[in-house]
Order: structure tokens, then sequence, then C-alpha cells
């Protein structure tokens, strides 16, 4: 998934959470959201280059 439909889901969550008063609720979870993509990113980064040394080594 690209980082439009991110902003897209994130959007809509901020319109439901600004109607229903979970302001706090709705900011607490884009901190974790963010921190699970960046996690998730990192451990993309980490296998590509795990991948790369065992190609690289012949096993």
């Amino acid at each position: 998934m690209n980082n439009w439909w991110y902003s897209f889901y994130f959007l809509i969550l901020g319109v439901i959470a600004f109607f229903t008063g979970e302001i706090i609720t709705f900011i607490m979870l884009g901190f974790i959201l963010l921190s699970l993509n960046n996690i998730n990113n990192t451990l993309k980064k980490i296998y590509k280059v795990n991948q790369q040394d065992k190609l690289d080594s012949g096993d």
C-alpha cells in the first residue's frame, strides 16, 4: 500500500474522531501507526540486505 492510501485512511479516521470527540485517541493511534510503519520498513530493509548477502556468498 502506498502513502496516498495511508493519508486517506488517516483523514477518514480524523473526521470520525472529531465528530465523536476522540481526538486524543486519534493522535495516539497515529503515533502507533507511524511507529509500526517505521518498524515494518526497517525489517524490510534488513531482509533485503540478508537476501543480498546470501546471494553474494553463494549459499
